[in-house]
C-alpha cells in the first residue's frame, strides 16, 4: 500500500524528534505537525500495520523500513529547500514549500535537483542567452 503525504510527514517527524535517542510519543508528533493526537493515533495504526512504525509501550520508533522511508523524505526536504534557497528564495518560504513538494517530486526531477545542490552539475545557460 502506498504511503500518503500525512504518513510521510509522521515518519519524518518521528525521525527528527527521535534524534539522539530521544523517546517519541504521539503527542510530540501531534505538536510538531499541528494536528490532533487522535489524528496521529489513527495514522500510527496504519503505519504500524504497514510495518513502518513500532510502538514500544507508549514510545514510537521507526522500523528499518520506516527509517529508510523517513530518511528519503527528509533528504528530499533538505535538498529541495537548499535548491530554492540557492535560487534566491528566502529560507522560510523554501522550507514551507519543500514540505509540500517533497511528497510529489519524482525521482527524475529530484535527481537533477540533488546533483545541482551537491555541485555535481550546474544550471545550463538559457538557449536565448538569458
Amino acid at each position: 500500500m502506498a504511503i500518503h503525504e500525512s504518513g510521510e510527514n509522521y515518519l519524518e517527524a518521528i525521525l527528527l524528534l527521535g534524534e539522539g535517542g530521544k523517546d517519541v510519543h504521539s503527542v510530540d508528533v501531534a505538536r510538531r505537525l499541528g494536528v490532533s493526537k487522535p489524528t496521529v493515533t489513527k495514522g500510527m495504526k496504519i503505519l504500524m500495520q504497514e510495518g513502518y512504525v513500532v510502538m514500544d509501550g507508549v514510545h514510537l520508533r521507526l522500523s528499518e523500513r520506516g527509517r529508510e522511508r523517513a530518511r528519503a523524505v527528509y533528504e528530499k526536504h533538505r535538498t529541495i529547500t537548499e535548491f530554492w534557497v540557492r535560487l534566491g528564495v528566502p529560507r522560510e518560504a523554501a522550507e514551507r514549500d519543500a514540505c509540500r513538494m517533497e511528497h510529489i517530486v519524482g525521482d527524475e526531477v529530484f535527481s537533477v535537483m540533488k546533483s545541482l545542490v551537491s555541485g555535481e552539475s550546474s544550471l545550463p545557460q538559457s538557449p536565448r542567452g538569458d
